[in-house]
C-alpha cells in the first residue's frame, strides 16, 4: 500500500489472541469437540459458498477495483448511508493480478462502516489485512462495491438465505388432474416471492456385474444405494437442482394473496399479466398415467411496501442465479 493514513497500521501489535490452549481443549469432552468441529465446518462451507456467489455477482457487473490509500476515499464517496455488495482484494509484489480476500452484502450495516472495519487495525478484519501488508505477503489492498437498494438486499437474502418450501399435490381428480396444496403460514404482508421447479432425472442402472463409474471419493456409495432398493427399482437418481422460473413482487396484494392466485388459477381466470407462470403451473397439474408432475417450490421474504418499488429486482436476482427467469417479462 502506498499511503497509510493511520499510525495504527504501522505500530499495532501483530499478536493474535483468542485461540484455545491445549489445556482448554483437553477439558472439552471429545463428543462435544467433534460436534463443534462439524458445526464450524458446515458454517465455513456455507460462508465460502455465499462468498463465491457474491464474487460472481460483483464480476458479472464488471466493477473497477479502487486502490485504498486513505480514509478520505470513503468520505469522498459519501458511503455513510449506502447499502452495497462489496469486495476486498489484494495483489503481491510477484503477481499484479488482484485477487479477492473477502466479499459480502452489507445489507444491515452501512457500507462506509463495514469498509472502515476492514481498514481499521483495531478490528479483527483490519488486523488480518494490516498484518499481511506489514509482512509483505501483500503489496496493495483494493476495494470495489455496487450500491443496492433495501429491496435488492432483501431479494439477495431471498436467494441466498431462505430455503425452498415444497408444494404438495393432491391425488389425481377427474382422471389426470392434480391440485396444489399450499402450506400454511404464508404472511399476509407485502414482500418478495420466488417460484421454482425441480425435475428428477433418472438414468438406468448398469447391467448386473458391471461397475458403474463413480466420482473420486464416492466409491461404494452407489453400490450401497442399489442394494437398498428393490431389484425392479434400481435406477440411479441424479441430484436435482431447483430452477428459478419466476420472481413476484407482492406490493398491491399480500404474499398470501399473490401465491393463492398463482396456484389456484385456472383457464377461466387468466389475464395477460398472469398467463405465463399460471399457464406453466396449470399445465403441470395435468399428468399422464404413471407420470408425476414437476415438483414445485416457493420461497418468500417480507419487505416493507415502501421499499418494493425501488431497484431492479428481476435483474438483481438474474445476476445472482446466473440465468434468465423464464416467466418474468
Amino acid at each position: 500500500m502506498e499511503e497509510y493514513s493511520q499510525e495504527d497500521w504501522g505500530n499495532h501489535s501483530q499478536d493474535l489472541h483468542g485461540y484455545p490452549t491445549d489445556q482448554e481443549l483437553d477439558e472439552i469432552p471429545v463428543t462435544k469437540r467433534t460436534l463443534k468441529i462439524k458445526q464450524e465446518s458446515s458454517d465455513e462451507a456455507q460462508k465460502r459458498d455465499n462468498m463465491q456467489n457474491i464474487v460472481q455477482i460483483l464480476e458479472s457487473v464488471q466493477l473497477k477495483w479502487e486502490l485504498f490509500q486513505s480514509w478520505t476515499d470513503f468520505s469522498r464517496l459519501h458511503l455513510s448511508n449506502k447499502l452495497a455488495i462489496f469486495g476486498i482484494g489484494y495483489n503481491t509484489r510477484w503477481k499484479e493480478e488482484i485477487r479477492y480476500h473477502h466479499a459480502e452484502i452489507s445489507s444491515q450495516v452501512p457500507l462506509g462502516k463495514r469498509l472502515r472495519e476492514y481498514f481499521n487495525s483495531e478490528k479483527p478484519e483490519g488486523r488480518v489485512i494490516m498484518t499481511r501488508v506489514q509482512k509483505m505477503n501483500w503489496k496493495n489492498v483494493y476495494y470495489k462495491f455496487l450500491e443496492i437498494t433495501i429491496s435488492e438486499a432483501r431479494c439477495l437474502e431471498l436467494h441466498m438465505e431462505i430455503d425452498w418450501i415444497p408444494i404438495a399435490h393432491s391425488k389425481p381428480t377427474g382422471g389426470n388432474v392434480v391440485q396444489y396444496l399450499l402450506p400454511g403460514g404464508i404472511p399476509k404482508s407485502p414482500g418478495l416471492y420466488a417460484i421454482g421447479y425441480e425435475e428428477c432425472l433418472k438414468r438406468p442402472s448398469p447391467p448386473h456385474g458391471q461397475q458403474s463409474s463413480l466420482d473420486p471419493g464416492k466409491e461404494g456409495r452407489g453400490d450401497l444405494e442399489a442394494l437398498s432398493a428393490p431389484a425392479s427399482l434400481q435406477a440411479v437418481v441424479e441430484p436435482a437442482r431447483i430452477t428459478y422460473c419466476y420472481l413476484g413482487i407482492a406490493e398491491v396484494r399480500t404474499l398470501q394473496q399473490c401465491l393463492f392466485l398463482h396456484f389456484q388459477a385456472n383457464a377461466k381466470t387468466f389475464s395477460k399479466d398472469w398467463v405465463g407462470i399460471n399457464g406453466f403451473l396449470s399445465q403441470n397439474c395435468i399428468v399422464d398415467p404413471g407420470v408425476s408432475p414437476k415438483s414445485i417450490y416457493i420461497k418468500f421474504v417480507e419487505v416493507e411496501r415502501d421499499f418494493l418499488s425501488a431497484g431492479s429486482l428481476v435483474e438483481c436476482l438474474e445476476k445472482a442465479i446466473g440465468y434468465r427467469l423464464k416467466f418474468n417479462n
